[in-house]
């Protein structure tokens, strides 16, 4: 199947998901959640895919983040409703998904695009990589697990310390807090990905499918349901409001 958004190409048992908008640093809009939802849905019910590689299109950018402009006017209960539907649509389907999925982290994987990395089982990073959680600068909280899937890598200190900053951590500084598996070279960030990947998929796949599960069993659900509404309320707050009007309009908020 085609999509307007992604790149899809098989190779052997793995499946390249490539997020195609390079002209806006790969964020993610409404049709792409939509087309990577059809793309991850696809990828685990054919037998032939054994896992999957995810990345972003170009050098610059895994996942810049949200289109903020989408939702810059939406309520507490749009933003809700925003998190709710992306945490089902694509971010759950991909952390429990039955296959393996890797993000190879091309560039800035920032807000719900670290959130994607997040979500996949591994995550690999080009040594140019620049990581991050920037929602307070917006009057928000991360809203798509990050606060969750953070939280379980590097432990409450270092996630708070990145999320209530906001600010960018590099490739090397991503791999010593246990945010990345792997720190590569961007010429062998594929390479990489695709090597680990074919050493999986030469295992059982029934116990591969088994060992994600009896790995996501230990982690609660009611965290992210505390996210969810949090994320929800921040919307009706005059914080939010200066937050992104300061993006789109490409000044400094003044909270």
């Amino acid at each position: 199947m085609a999509y307007q958004n992604l790149v899809i190409r098989d190779e052997g048992p793995i499946r390249h998901i490539v997020i195609n908008r390079e002209d806006k640093l790969n964020a993610l809009n409404k049709p792409t959640l939509a087309a990577l939802h059809d793309a991850i849905s696809d990828a685990m019910a054919t037998d032939s895919v054994r896992g999957i590689i995810l990345t972003g299109a170009g050098e610059k950018a895994f996942v810049a983040g949200a289109d903020i402009a989408e939702f810059a006017a939406f309520d507490a209960q749009q933003g809700r409703e925003l998190a709710q539907e992306g945490h089902t649509a694509v971010f759950d389907r991909i952390h429990h998904a039955n296959k393996p999925v890797i993000a190879a982290i091309n560039g800035y994987a920032l807000g719900g695009g670290l959130e994607l990395a997040l979500a996949c089982h591994i995550r690999i990073a080009a040594t140019h990589a620049k990581l991050g959680l920037p929602e307070v600068s917006l009057g928000l909280i991360p809203g798509y697990g990050g606060t969750q899937r953070l939280t379980q890598l590097v432990g409450r200190g270092k996630a708070l310390e990145i999320i209530l900053t906001g600010d960018m951590i590099s490739a090397a500084e991503a791999l010593e807090y246990g945010v990345v598996n792997h720190v590569v070279e961007p010429a062998d960030l594929i390479p990489k990905a695709t090597s680990l990947l074919l050493r999986i998929a030469s295992r059982s796949p029934n116990a591969v499918a088994a060992a994600i599960r009896a790995v996501n069993a230990g982690l609660t659900q009611q965290g992210f349901e505390t996210e969810i509404r949090e994320f929800g309320q921040c919307f009706g707050t005059p914080d939010f409001k200066e937050g992104v009007s300061a993006f789109l309009e490409k000044r400094k908020p003044n909270f």
